[in-house]
C-alpha cells in the first residue's frame, strides 16, 4: 500500500509500524559515506553509531549534517558532532560537515553540495544513513527524491528510549512523535514534495 493512501487521521498501530519501521534494518554492507542527520540529542545516540560504523570500516567518510544550535549548546549540531568524533579517534580528514540546514530536506540538499565539492556525487554509490529509527523513512525518501538515482542506501537506525519500534506505543511522547511523523510523511508525499513509497502492512 502506498504511503499516500493512508488516512493520516485514522492510523492504526500496524499502519504506523509499517510506514515507519518495515524493512529499514542494517544489512551489514559497506558504503562510501556515513550520513548523520543532526538532532538535539545526536551526540547521545547518532554520533556513537557513526563512530562504530566507521571503526568497523563500513565507510571511509562521515558526513555530519545540521545547523541547529540548541539551547545550552556551544555551537551548531554538525560542528559539535565533528568535535566528538575527533575526540573518539576519527581522523579529521575523514569527516565532512554541513552546518547550515535546519530540517530534513535541507540536510539532504545542502549535504549534496558538500559531497559534490569534496568527493563528487558521481563517486558516491552507497550511503549509510544514521538517524533515529522513526525518522529513517523520511530521511530515505528525501534522499531518493533529491539525490541521484544511482545512489543506494543502507539503513543504520539508532534507538532512543521513547520511539523505538517496540516502545513507541507504550508511552505518550513516543505515540505523539510517531503519529506526527506519519502525518508529515503522508502530507509531504501528497503534496509531491517527496516520492511515494509502497509499504507492506505488518
Amino acid at each position: 500500500m502506498l504511503i499516500s493512501q493512508f488516512d493520516p487521521e485514522n492510523l492504526l498501530p500496524n499502519h504506523i509500524d509499517s510506514i515507519l519501521f518495515n524493512n529499514l534494518v542494517d544489512d551489514g554492507s559497506k558504503g562510501d559515506v556515513i550520513f548523520v542527520f543532526g538532532s538535539q540529542k545526536s551526540l547521545k545516540y547518532r554520533v556513537p553509531e557513526a563512530i562504530r560504523l566507521h571503526k568497523q570500516n563500513r565507510a571511509p567518510i562521515i558526513l555530519f549534517s545540521g545547523g541547529h544550535q540548541w539551547d545550552g549548546q556551544s555551537d551548531v549540531e554538525a560542528k559539535l558532532m565533528r568535535e566528538e568524533a575527533i575526540k573518539q579517534g576519527i581522523p579529521k580528514e575523514n569527516i565532512l560537515i554541513e552546518a547550515f540546514s535546519k530540517y530534513t530536506k535541507e540536510n539532504v540538499i545542502c549535504s549534496s553540495e558538500v559531497l559534490e565539492s569534496s568527493i563528487g556525487l558521481a563517486n558516491v554509490k552507497r550511503i549509510l544513513i544514521v538517524t533515529t529509527a522513526y525518522h529513517m523513512r523520511r530521511c530515505h525518501l528525501t534522499m531518493k527524491t533529491f539525490l541521484p538515482d544511482s545512489i543506494s542506501y543502507i539503513f543504520c537506525p539508532v534507538n532512543d528510549v521513547d520511539t523505538r519500534r517496540d516502545t513507541w506505543s507504550t508511552n505518550e511522547l513516543g505515540t505523539t512523535r510517531v503519529r506526527e511523523e506519519c502525518k508529515k510523511l503522508i502530507t509531504y508525499i501528497r503534496n509531491k514534495q517527496l516520492i511515494d513509497f509502497d509499504v507492506e502492512l505488518s
